[in-house]
């Protein structure tokens, strides 16, 4: 694998091959090329990549089926996975702080149940 295109879904089985570091380069390219400003373009594109990870795993979580559902919703691919980063990220926040409720992945697939494109749109993805 060569190259990272947010738009179309890396092949798993590609993707798996790569290290971190190689993955988070690919990315950090593609936003690059794309000419993409970002405050901090390595930690966003572990957030892209962590998202991709999760998404390779297929059926064993549901990061896949939000995605197609966010996607069938008319988000296109890559603000689906800034929309479940974003999730994530409010997830490990909740993590770092304390709450007990957040503990095990239970709560972050709640939450990414829950979300929609039109809160991810709207910037009511941070409420869960």
């Amino acid at each position: 694998m060569q190259s990272y295109d947010p738009m179309i879904a890396p092949d798993p089985s590609q993707w798996h091959l790569l290290d971190e570091y190689e993955r988070v380069a690919l990315v950090v390219k593609y936003h690059q090329e794309a000419r993409i400003e970002l405050p901090d373009e390595n930690a966003h594109a572990l957030l892209h990549v962590v998202v991709e990870n999760q998404i390779a795993l297929g059926d064993e979580i549901p990061v896949e089926a939000v995605l197609h559902r966010l996607t069938d919703d008319n988000l296109d691919r890559h603000d689906a996975v800034h929309a479940i980063a974003g999730m994530l990220t409010n997830h490990m926040f909740e993590l770092m702080h304390g709450d007990d409720a957040a503990l095990g992945n239970d709560a972050y697939f709640a939450e990414l149940e829950k979300l929609t494109a039109e809160k991810w749109q709207r910037g009511d993805y941070m409420e869960g």
